[in-house]
Formats: C-alpha cells, sequence, structure tokens
C-alpha cells in the first residue's frame, strides 16, 4: 500500500505538479480513504520520500553492528546504504531530484532527512572517539565531510538521468574523506590542549633584539623587537645603533 500511495503520487505530480496535488487527489488515483494514506505518511510531503524512514532504520542497525576497528570507514559504508536506496530505482529517483529542485518546501524536507542521516552518522563516531577532548567536534566534522561526499556523487549521477553507475563517484568521493580522516581513533587533544602547546613553542624561540626600519626620509619608522626580559640598556642600544645606521 504505500508503494500504491508514492507511484499515485508522483504520477498526479507530474500531471500536475506537487502545489497543485492534493490528499484527496492522490488516495482517489489509489483508489483507497484518507486514513489510509495517513496510516503510512504524516503528509503530502513525506510520499516524496517514502523510503527514507527504513533506510534510515537500516543505516542505524548496520553501525550498531559494525567492528570497532576502521569507524571511518564503517560511516562511509553506511552512507553506501543511502545510495543503493536511490539506485534500486533510477526512474523514481531522478524524478524525486527533478520535483525537490523545483518545489522549495520539498528542498527544505528534503535537508531535514539528510540531517538526520547526518546526526546517525556523527552519534555513531562520538561513541568511538569519546567526549573528551576535540572528539565530539571531529565526530561532526567527518560526518558532515562523509555526507558532502556521497551527496556530491549521488547528485552527479541523478543529473546525468541516472545513466551510468552511480557508486563509482560515490565511491571516488567517499575515498577521498578516508584519506584525510582514516588515522587511529585516539583521543584528540582539546582546542585549549593545542593553544597552550603551541604558546610554548613560541616561549621556547628566541627572539632576537633588532631594529627593522620603513620608509624614508623624514617619514622613515623604525620597529623595535626585542625578547620579553630583554634589558633596557640592550634596547636603547639597539634603538640608537638603528638610528645611526638610517
Amino acid at each position: 500500500m504505500r508503494e500504491v500511495l508514492a507511484q499515485a503520487a508522483f504520477q498526479l505530480f507530474l500531471e500536475r505538479g506537487f502545489e497543485r496535488t492534493t490528499v484527496d487527489d492522490i488516495v482517489a488515483r489509489a483508489g483507497v480513504g484518507r486514513r489510509s494514506f495517513f496510516r503510512y505518511f504524516p503528509s503530502k510531503e513525506d510520499v516524496v520520500f517514502p523510503d527514507h524512514e527504513r533506510c534510515l532504520a537500516e543505516m542505524t542497525e548496520f553501525l550498531a553492528a559494525v567492528d570497532d576497528g576502521d569507524p571511518v570507514g564503517a560511516v562511509c559504508d553506511a552512507a553506501r546504504i543511502v545510495l543503493r536506496m536511490y539506485a534500486a530505482d533510477p526512474e523514481f529517483s531522478v524524478q524525486r531530484y527533478r520535483l525537490t529542485r523545483e518545489v522549495p518546501g520539498l528542498r527544505t524536507y528534503e535537508l531535514s532527512v539528510v540531517r538526520r542521516y547526518e546526526q546517525t552518522l556523527a552519534g555513531h563516531l562520538r561513541g568511538r572517539f569519546g567526549a573528551g577532548g576535540d572528539g565530539e567536534l571531529r565526530a561532526e566534522v567527518i560526518a558532515a565531510s562523509v555526507v558532502a561526499a556521497h551527496n556530491n556523487g549521488l547528485r552527479l549521477w541523478l543529473r546525468s538521468g541516472g545513466e551510468g553507475d552511480p557508486e563509482a563517484a560515490v565511491d571516488h568521493a567517499l575515498d577521498l574523506v578516508r584519506d584525510v580522516w582514516e588515522r587511529p581513533a585516539g583521543p584528540s587533544p582539546s582546542l585549549e590542549e593545542q593553544l597552550e602547546k603551541q604558546a610554548g613553542k613560541q616561549a621556547e624561540k628566541p627572539v632576537p633584539a633588532g631594529g627593522i626600519t620603513a620608509g624614508s626620509g623624514d617619514n622613515e619608522v623604525i620597529v623595535m623587537v626585542a625578547a620579553k626580559g630583554t634589558p633596557m640598556w640592550r634596547v636603547v642600544q639597539q634603538i640608537e645603533a638603528a638610528v645611526g645606521e638610517s
């Protein structure tokens, strides 16, 4: 029944347009009552994405059972579940892609669906990287990278009208993500720790006293650089030397 309602809806969307098609029109075309429609779809927008709830559940189940050894690879493989869902029915997927490009409300709805996939991937990665240091940030960034890479390859295929192998472009994009992020998932230092480390390195570097001149004639400027703790007599000596040279 879910599939029958989705097919009836898309026939009407193609004939009349999304905005001009009502739920009553859809159930009349499908030969069922309104109750049947709302048993399967909360709204008219939901009928455009009839398979995402199932796909999200499959992704969640997959991540729950996956090995912890390669978290980045796991979320990349989870993204391929979405790809296979689109590739299973190229004609429908291309029609949906074109429809969402034409109807702003559907585009907004689609973005909310994509966000749910991203949150699912990020939740899995947070469980692997931990909440300490930059673990949560890393999880969010990697999840966003995986979704962006997957969608880039998927849309190339959809814009082609569903021609060719959709996995090739998606695999290439996901391989780039793995090249960047696939390393041991140990605890990452926090931003504060990184700043402290950098400050320590800077403090270790000797900053020689010296003068730098800029400009010419009456507008000449002398900039003095001295390490913290340099004796004042040494600073004055360097300034006098710079003035004398100018």
